[in-house]
């Protein structure tokens, strides 16, 4: 079963049913490798991507209206990277409507992390992919960076950062500056916006006691996430799972996409 739901007014969510696969950036879309994560005996699957009626919250009544219409009662809903962002800002605001969600590249959205991820961090850890980034912008012009993710090279960055060997097949994909563009305007539209959200709102205590388990993952090796994220997300929610691996952040890191196949997502 699938099909098409109108989002408000502007986008159309394709769906199939019944498994909520949130993905990363914002804005860096799905692939048909995302599929692994999903016996098709059980699961079946489909994916999405304008900064009009492009919140957070947006997103969260997006998926809302999207169980409402398909009858279902409850659901997992899984996400990586920004999608362990949309992951429990869903389950805060409905936590009567998930059996269960596993994430993996703990990301909370705050601005810590944002520091680590477009400066501190990334310059630090993968310093020739920095200098790229920051080559053909002046220095003068250096001071927010987050801003600055808008500059078409950025999701090349992101890409070269995510994996612990450079995936050549993501990098021939940045090459497509449809969709690199993209990928930078949605994303820099969510950063420099903190993502719609109060500072540490996801780790808030009230809504977490609300929510159903979570079974998390967290890359160890170059993560462009500061592990401190998955640590704090196990603090403010002593009851979740959470594992580390030596990976990249990628879910698609060998250690990582094992971890999430065979331990994670075996919902009967």
């Amino acid at each position: 079963m699938f099909g098409r739901l109108c989002s408000q007014n502007l986008c159309q969510l394709l769906w199939q049913v019944s498994f909520v696969f949130l993905h990363g950036g914002p804005g860096g879309g799905t692939s048909a490798q995302d599929r692994i994560y999903f016996d098709p005996a059980i699961y079946k699957i489909l994916p999405t991507a304008s900064i009009e009626e492009n919140t957070t919250w947006d997103l969260v009544a997006d998926i809302e209206r999207l169980r409402a219409k398909l009858g279902v009662d409850k659901w997992v809903v899984f996400g990586g990277s920004w999608g362990s962002t949309l992951a429990p800002a869903y389950g805060h605001s409905h936590p009567e409507a998930h059996i269960d969600i596993p994430l993996s590249g703990i990301f909370t959205l705050r601005k810590s992390e944002l520091d680590f991820l477009y400066q501190e961090g990334t310059s630090q850890l993968f310093p020739e992919e920095w200098d790229a980034y920051i080559a053909p912008i002046p220095e003068a012009e250096r001071g927010d960076m987050a801003v600055l993710s808008v500059v078409p090279i950025w999701p090349f960055v992101r890409m070269a950062t995510s994996r612990l060997h450079v995936d050549q097949g993501s990098l021939q994909r940045v090459e497509k500056d449809d969709w690199a563009v993209a990928f930078a305007a949605i994303e820099n539209h969510y950063f420099i916006n903190e993502g719609f959200m109060r500072q540490g709102q996801l780790l808030e205590k009230q809504p977490i006691d609300k929510m159903s388990v979570v079974n998390s993952s967290h890359p160890l090796n170059r993560p462009p996430l500061p592990v401190k994220s998955a640590y704090d997300l196990k603090k403010a929610w002593p009851e979740i799972t959470l594992d580390f691996t030596h990976a990249g952040h990628s879910a698609h890191e060998p250690e990582m996409e094992k971890l999430l196949v065979e331990g994670r997502l075996a919902f009967p």
